[in-house]
Formats: structure tokens, C-alpha cells, sequence
């Protein structure tokens, strides 16, 4: 890949919630690319074996750091460790989040403020901790990972649904603040992708209603959000910022 549009090499990259599904497909693409990875989750095993898979065969580094980004103060530390690690981070993919379903009228305080910590405010704090260092070098790429909740919903996601439609207002302001830096921010919607998530919340039958809901009658693999993420991660996405970016597999596109 390299000399193309989608080259990474030299740049750097740091993917929340990188150990498994999602964020350790995305982070594997940009090694493939040519770039070196950090990636951080909370359990140091998962880590370990994410970060050996993640350079398997390719030139890239991975680094990897226990966080649990829903702790106030740890987007901090992670930064200040991505940029000691890798001497800069050009690429951030605000990956980490969960989902605790609840209905309107039976969302517990403690649920509410620790879904709305993980899933908008870390991606709020460690955004705020990287750009400056990407707005001086005139480069940046910054990535939430959102959702289709965050653009229709299902009963019981209300917390899940009001952070990831929050983090698509987050980027489109953003993307003005820091777009004259030549540093873009975006939101990817993923469908039903086949993770860890929708596997423990979700019975068989539910996840065959999900598969039927989308186009292609399917559920997507984690590897299927590389190229969207490698799209806006690279040179080939500079013209694209304050977007969300939907890989649905068609779900958005039925109506009945």
C-alpha cells in the first residue's frame, strides 16, 4: 500500500478499546498500512495478545497501555503516554464505549453518568489532550466511533443513543475549530458488526432480527470497518471532515 493515498507509513496512531472486535481490526489496518499503533484497554492480557496480532507479519510497532477510559483523568495519562511512546499521535480513534440498556423511566444515575463518561466525555478529554500536538504539525486525523443508534434506536438505549448521537455535534463542531490546521474530525456509524457488544446483550433470535434488518441480510465483520476508518484515517479522506461516515451493511435504507 505504500505510495498510495491510503500509505500510512510514518504516522501514528492510538485506538481506544483496541484489545478486541471493532478497535483491534481498525488498528491492525493501520499497521498493515505502515503505521506504528497504541492501542489501550482495561485488562492487560487481552492487550497483549491484541498487540502481538495487531504487527503480526507487517514493520509496525504496537504499544499498548491499561486505561479504563471511564475513569475521569485517564485520558490524560493515556495521552501524555501515547506521545512518550510514539514521540506523536496523528491518528486518534475514539473507540471505547459500552451499552447498558434501560428504559426512560428506570435509568439509574450510576448508569447514566458512566455510559455518558465512556462513550462522549473521554472522547471529549482525549481529543482535547491530542489535537494541540496535530494542530502544530499541520496534520490530524480525529475518528469517533459512533453508531446507527446514534441515528434511529431501539427501546432501552437511551443513554447508549443520546452519547453517540452527542459525539456526531462533538465532530461537526470540532471539525471547525481545528479544520484551518489541516486536521479533520469525523464520526463512523457502524451497524450490526459481529463483537463482543451486541453478543452478550443480544438472544440468537434478536441478533437473526438485526441480520434481516440490514440489505445485505448479514451481520458485518470487524475487518468490513477497516476501510471506512482507513478512508478518513489517511490522505484519502483530507477532504472530508465533520461527517458521519454510516457502515450499516443498508440498515438505514429500509423503512418497513
Amino acid at each position: 500500500m505504500k505510495g498510495t493515498i491510503f500509505d500510512l507509513s510514518g504516522r501514528s496512531a492510538l485506538v481506544t478499546g483496541g484489545s478486541k472486535g471493532l478497535g483491534k481490526a481498525m488498528a491492525r489496518g493501520f499497521a498493515e498500512a505502515g503505521a506504528d499503533v497504541a492501542i489501550c484497554s482495561r485488562h492487560e492480557d487481552e492487550l497483549r495478545c491484541a498487540a502481538a496480532e495487531i504487527v503480526d507479519g507487517t514493520k509496525a510497532n504496537c504499544h499498548h497501555l491499561v486505561a479504563d477510559m471511564s475513569r475521569r483523568g485517564e485520558a490524560d495519562r493515556l495521552a501524555e503516554w501515547a506521545l512518550e511512546a510514539m514521540g506523536k499521535v496523528d491518528i486518534l480513534v475514539n473507540n471505547a464505549g459500552a451499552n447498558r440498556p434501560q428504559a426512560i423511566d428506570a435509568i439509574t444515575d450510576q448508569v447514566w453518568d458512566q455510559i455518558v463518561e465512556l462513550n462522549l466525555t473521554s472522547c471529549m478529554a482525549l481529543s482535547r489532550a491530542l489535537i494541540p500536538q496535530m494542530r502544530e504539525r499541520k496534520w490530524g486525523r480525529v475518528i469517533h466511533i459512533s453508531s446507527i443508534m446514534g441515528l434511529g434506536s431501539k427501546a432501552e438505549r437511551d443513554s447508549y443513543s443520546a452519547t453517540k448521537f452527542a459525539l456526531h455535534g462533538l465532530a461537526k463542531a470540532s471539525a471547525l475549530d481545528v479544520g484551518a490546521d489541516n486536521v479533520t474530525v469525523n464520526c463512523i456509524a457502524p451497524g450490526p458488526f459481529a463483537t463482543d457488544m451486541p453478543g452478550l446483550l443480544l438472544t440468537d433470535e434478536q441478533k437473526q432480527t438485526f441480520a434481516e434488518g440490514t440489505a445485505l441480510g448479514r451481520w458485518g465483520q470487524p475487518d468490513e470497518l477497516v476501510g471506512p476508518a482507513l478512508l478518513l484515517a489517511s490522505e484519502a479522506g483530507s477532504y472530508i471532515t465533520g461527517e458521519v461516515l454510516v457502515v450499516d451493511g443498508g440498515v438505514l435504507s429500509k423503512i418497513f
